[in-house]
């Protein structure tokens, strides 16, 4: 049975290939703030995600006579990078009303990545509003595996101290990075996303993140004509394993989902990669030594073209919006040695199914390998 909500910290569970070690409280001896957040594995299934229409909250802000009126009040708003990512100080996100939230949404799907600092009235709102703000952006999405806090399973929780933590880590592996596109393996994945830390070492932890549009123009126009032809299935199946492994229900059946190679954004027009090491595992129609050679190019293409990059570091206060279908990212675990606790809250609203970059590929509902 899953571990409940109580007030101690469960002893190791150490499994191959992954180590995970679940917290259902903090230490009892260290008061904490954010105790209501901390995560849990409910022994309770939900029932599979079915369809629905979404519309990007972006289309309205291209009607707005300034698309980026919102960033009226900030005091600095810098580019770490001129294909992606953006770092904003002194604008309050707990003051943007519908059509501001609107602005939010299309700045982010154009520059990837925006770091809001100075941001702790955000964080100190609470889970009921998180969601609330998350609504606006699409359903929100409850994760079939990994840990939520105690009635709100809407929010999904990253959670990582000295001696504990709740998601798969790579002890085996020569590193902890791990590139992704969070959930792709669902019907529709996300588009905004939005992530902000609780608690955080003092160094150490941040994220990568990478841009899958800057990571396609660079490759060349006959090789991307050819991988927009192509379709790859996408599966939570590891995740289920691994929570299996770990004495968790799978809150959903595994889900095996086809998408394609390059997708367009529905609002922007740019079209991006939609393939990571996570979750991709097989290129529909090629033979399995083609599918791999082919997948591997491309996750090395991601991972290694740093000129794709930026690092998100996590200041008190800090809250950082993505958009998914454009961007993977990973987190970085290298603050082992600092007995410092990570603590997060992601909300994850769902966006529209991956529309193919080539109009007329076709893609199927369900697929298996």
């Amino acid at each position: 049975m899953a571990p409940t909500f109580v007030s101690t910290v469960t002893s190791p569970t150490v499994t191959e290939p992954h180590r995970a070690i679940f917290v259902t409280s903090p230490p009892v001896d260290e008061p904490y703030r954010y105790e209501h957040l901390i995560p849990s594995f409910p022994d309770k299934r939900y029932p599979d995600l079915q369809p629905f229409e979404h519309e990007d909250p972006g289309h309205r802000a291209l009607k707005h006579e300034n698309p980026r009126a919102f960033l009226d009040t900030a005091t600095s708003v810098v580019e770490l990078t001129p294909a992606l990512g953006t770092e904003v100080h002194g604008l309050d996100l707990t003051s943007l009303n519908n059509d501001a939230k609107d602005e939010l949404a299309l700045e982010v799907a154009r520059r990837g990545v925006i770091v809001f600092r100075d941001q702790q009235a955000f964080i100190d709102k609470g889970p009921d509003y998180y969601k609330e703000f998350g609504r606006h952006f699409g359903r929100l999405h409850i994760h079939p595996t990994y840990a939520h806090p105690p009635g709100h399973p809407e929010l999904h929780i990253v959670y990582r101290d000295e001696n504990t933590t709740v998601n798969p880590e790579r002890d085996d592996h020569i590193t902890s990075v791990i590139w992704h596109s969070d959930i792709s393996f669902e019907l529709q994945p996300p588009g905004f996303t939005m992530l902000f830390l609780l608690s955080q070492p003092s160094s150490g932890g941040d994220t990568l993140y990478m841009s899958q549009v800057s990571a396609l123009k660079k490759l060349s126009p006959d090789f991307v004509a050819f991988l927009r032809t192509l379709k790859a299935v996408h599966t939570n199946a590891d995740q289920i394993k691994w929570g299996a492994e770990n004495h968790l229900i799978a809150r959903r059946s595994p889900v095996y989902t086809e998408h394609p190679v390059v997708r367009r954004h529905p609002v922007t027009g740019d079209e991006a990669l939609f393939v990571n090491r996570e979750f991709t595992r097989r290129i529909v129609g090629l033979k399995y030594e083609e599918s791999e050679m082919l997948l591997n190019f491309l996750f090395d293409h991601i991972e290694r073209s740093a000129d794709n990059h930026i690092r998100a570091k996590w200041l008190p206060g800090t809250v950082v919006c993505w958009d998914n279908r454009v961007t993977a990212h990973s987190t970085t675990v290298d603050f082992q040695d600092r007995k410092a606790r990570r603590h997060g809250c992601r909300v994850t609203p769902q966006a529209e199914r991956p529309q193919p970059a080539l109009e007329t590929l076709k893609l199927n509902e369900r697929v298996s390998l």
